[in-house]
């Protein structure tokens, strides 16, 4: 799927040459876009409690799915539905990526899957910023990905905007892992999983549920139910 319109946006500060803007954020996320497909097309996936899932796509209602770090490179496969706006505009999944080189690079990336990147850092008044984004693209149609303890951790813990913006617009929460049969870690602050070619995969959903007025209630509630499936994972798959 081709890329809406490329944009880098400046940040502040140079990004560089027009040879290394095309290499950083053209060349880069095509190939890393591109390994991932490869790699996906060799793996045996499956779907575990997407019922409930389907259900909210069939109700029309939008969704939340949170997720820890570790578990992001196979998450488009979390994701099999085509959705639309009321007015049959095509809609998907959002993901927050940050305003920063890195973040460029990422949302660059996502775009090859189809997955819009909606631009913000968690955190301060830049936080606030994105979290206002996040509420405004869920009421145009959209469903989010949300890394819960991400872009930089701490390690599974999982922050409030999640439920801030579930809060807000009414969204479903739906906590989700993906376990692979054999993967590789990577030494970043995540323990980033890269699942290795023709492995089997499994996509486990957690019960939908909505943030109440408890803050701390539902941040245990979702933290819980992430941690019973790292659990899983890592007992399944290790």
């Amino acid at each position: 799927m081709r890329p809406e319109a490329f944009h880098v946006a400046e940040r502040g500060r140079p990004l560089g040459n027009p040879v290394q803007i095309w290499l950083s954020f053209r060349l880069v996320p095509f190939l890393a876009a591109t390994l991932v497909k490869v790699l996906a097309y060799t793996l045996r996936v499956r779907h575990v409690a997407l019922g409930p899932v389907e259900d909210l796509v069939d109700g029309g209602e939008r969704f939340i799915l949170a997720f820890y770090h570790r578990r992001l490179v196979l998450m488009p496969q979390a994701y099999p539905f085509r959705r639309s706006a009321p007015d049959g505009a095509p809609r998907g999944v959002a993901i927050l990526s940050s305003d920063s080189k890195d973040g460029e690079r990422s949302a660059a990336t996502w775009r090859w899957f189809g997955i819009h990147a909606v631009r913000g850092t968690a955190g301060g008044h830049s936080g606030a910023q994105a979290l206002v984004k996040m509420i405004r693209i869920v009421k145009e149609g959209w469903d989010l990905g949300i890394t819960v303890d991400g872009p930089r951790g701490p390690r599974q813990q999982v922050k409030p905007g999640v439920l801030a913006v579930s809060r807000k617009t009414g969204a479903w929460i739906v906590p989700v892992c993906v376990a692979y049969e054999r993967a590789w870690q990577l030494g970043t602050w995540d323990g980033m999983l890269v699942p290795k070619p023709f492995s089997a995969v499994t996509v486990r959903y957690g019960a939908p549920f909505r943030a109440g007025a408890d803050e701390e209630a539902c941040r245990a509630r979702l933290a819980q139910e992430l941690d019973l499936m790292e659990a899983w994972a890592e007992a399944t798959h290790p």
